[in-house]
Formats: structure tokens, C-alpha cells, sequence
């Protein structure tokens, strides 16, 4: 379905992912109208707003396809959110005249003790963590050494003081457990008003995110339709600016926006910035030398090798996050 420039195979090159902002618009909203109406029969599109660029772009290709009056925007702060993910996702409700609410899931999370439970596995390397304490997850840049990601946390106490802390797996993983919890509430009320309105859910997952698995299973993993799964993260950008997504959106470095401490998509879990990701993964998806990759991206030939072995091993290691769920055999009627 995408509509990049095409790959010359003989002598394959980056520029395959500059886009025809235009003619893939049209695809995409195209595609969008027959899935909703032909597929799932469905009247609208829901979507999560967080002041990201994918999602803008999505609400956008949302309301070129359905209407605006058909797309009904959520804006799903908690405790540890950015205020400014709230002022922006408002800024393109309005921007692109889509109906929307305020859905804060703070009170759902600490009665389920998503904080509490995140804040128990964090105190058992650091006992004082506590009130106005905030935290973040990084990893080790794989690419620029050793090869394989390390896990640390880092914490900061209420007078600006900073932890950096190696983790044991049963830690790290019952921190992401419990944050995880964040992205499949804010799902489940994605769905609640998606079925009150006889609507669908809009994912908004880009190439990276859903090709790396850098997503929550039943979380924001979850949608009926991922019209921007197969764009790279630039390409998005390219997209955003022909759909008069606000100058604020597509300036912002892209975030997770999961912890309290600030926190950018590659501390957390590319190792790279979007740019010379998209760079990366393009080049092996399409065949394209190290060298060129190297060159396009700015990085030595053994800096790309490390983060095509990185690429790989994401890919292995979160495929099950594509599957559905296991069967003992197959059921009549459905494939």
C-alpha cells in the first residue's frame, strides 16, 4: 500500500523513503473508507490522542476519510503524563474539527495499584523512593558497542538528584508490567466508547513501532484499523506536514510518555533517533550495502551492523506480539 519511491533494485538507495504526500494520502483514506464500511460495518473512528505526531496524523487521515463528525478523539492523561500531551492532542481535535473528551485514567490505575506496584520493585534498589521521587527506564546503546541492550533505571529525588541503577530482569520486568497496565486501560475505554458509538478503533502505530514490536499486547497494540503501520517514522513526519498537522506536533521529539522522569524513544528502546532508524531498517528491508547505510546515516558500517542485529532480535523476540491467541486446531469458518 505504500506509495514511496520506488526501490531500484539493481542499485537500491535511501531515497525510497521520500513520499508522494498526495497520492498516498488518497491511498490511505481510500483504504480507511472500504475497511470501515465494507469490512467491519462500522459508522466512525475512535482514536487515542497523546500530542504525538502518529497520532495527529492518523486523526487527520481519520476525518479526510469519514468526516470529522465521525471521528470522536479521547485525550487519556494519568498521573505521570506530560501536560503538554494534553494541550497539544486539544490543539488537533480543534485543528481538524474532531469531537473529544477527557477520559483521566488515574483513579483506574491506582486502584488496580499500577503505581504501587511499579514504585514496590523500584524500591528494592533504591528504599527511599517515595512521593514526588520520578523514574524512567533506559537502555544501553547496543549499537555503539557491546552489541545486546541493558536495562537501567534511573531515578531522580524530589531535590533534582540522579540514579543511574542496573537492573535484575525480575525488576525490570515487573516495572514494565506494571506500566503496561497504562496502555491497555486506556485501550479498554477506547473500546468502550468505539462500541456505545458503533465506531472502530484507529491504531496508530508506525513502521518502527509495529515491525520492532514496540507496543503493548491488548494495549496499543490493539485496533480494528493501523492506517500508518507501514510508513516509516519519517514518512509520517512527510505526511504530517502536507495534512497541516500544528507546527508544535511535528517539532516535538517523539517521546513515550509512560514515566515520570522525560524520557525519548530511543533511551527507552531503538537505541538510534527515529532518523537514522528508519534509515536502518529501510536499508535491510530493501536490500541497500552497509556502506550506503552507513553514509546515509551518519554511522560507521559497524554501527549499522550492530543495529541490523539489533533489528532482528527485536523481531524474533516480540513476534509473539503479532499472533493471536493458540489454538489446539483449526475451527471450521474461521482462518
Amino acid at each position: 500500500m505504500t506509495n514511496t519511491t520506488p526501490v531500484d533494485t539493481k542499485n537500491p538507495s535511501i531515497t525510497g523513503l521520500h513520499l508522494d504526500p498526495a497520492a498516498e494520502t488518497e491511498k490511505i483514506v481510500a483504504a480507511i473508507r472500504k475497511q470501515l464500511r465494507v469490512e467491519l460495518k462500522k459508522r466512525g473512528l475512535v482514536l487515542g490522542l497523546s500530542g504525538g505526531v502518529d497520532s495527529s496524523v492518523c486523526a487527520a487521515l481519520a476525518a479526510r476519510a469519514v468526516g470529522a463528525k465521525n471521528v470522536h478523539a479521547l485525550f487519556m492523561p494519568e498521573a505521570d503524563s506530560d501536560p503538554e500531551s494534553l494541550s497539544l492532542g486539544d490543539l488537533v481535535a480543534k485543528t481538524f474539527g474532531i469531537n473529544s473528551e477527557i477520559e483521566d485514567i488515574s483513579s483506574t490505575l491506582r486502584a488496580m495499584k499500577c503505581y504501587e506496584r511499579r514504585d514496590a520493585c523500584i524500591q528494592r534498589l533504591v528504599p527511599e523512593y517515595g512521593k514526588d521521587w520520578k523514574s524512567k527506564i533506559v537502555i544501553s546503546n547496543s549499537v555503539q558497542g557491546q552489541g545486546y541492550n541493558i536495562f537501567f533505571l534511573v531515578v531522580e529525588d524530589p531535590d533534582g538528584n540522579q540514579k543511574r541503577l542496573r537492573m535484575p530482569t525480575d525488576v525490570y520486568l515487573g516495572i514494565v508490567a506494571a506500566t503496561n497496565m497504562k496502555q491497555r486501560t486506556r485501550k479498554q475505554l477506547e473500546y468502550y466508547h468505539a462500541d456505545r458509538l458503533n465506531f472502530a478503533v484507529l491504531g496508530t502505530p508506525n513502521r518502527l513501532e509495529y515491525d520492532q514490536g514496540f507496543f503493548v499486547k491488548n494495549g496499543d497494540g490493539a485496533a480494528d484499523i493501523k492506517p500508518i503501520a507501514h510508513l516509516y517514522k519519517t514518512q509520517v513526519y512527510q505526511l504530517a506536514r502536507y495534512l497541516d498537522v500544528p507546527e508544535e506536533i511535528c517539532s516535538r521529539p517523539p517521546t513515550t510518555d509512560t514515566f515520570s522522569l522525560q524520557q525519548s524513544q530511543e533511551e527507552f528502546y531503538f537505541s538510534l533517533p527515529y532518523k537514522e532508524m528508519d534509515i536502518c531498517l529501510f536499508g535491510l528491508n530493501n536490500g541497500v550495502s552497509v556502506d550506503q547505510v552507513a553514509a546515509e546515516a551518519g554511522l560507521t558500517t559497524e554501527q549499522v551492523e550492530n543495529a541490523w542485529t539489533g533489528i532482528q532480535s527485536k523481531r524474533k523476540g516480540t513476534a509473539y506480539l503479532h499472533k493471536g491467541p493458540c489454538l489446539v486446531t483449526t475451527i471450521d469458518g474461521f482462518s
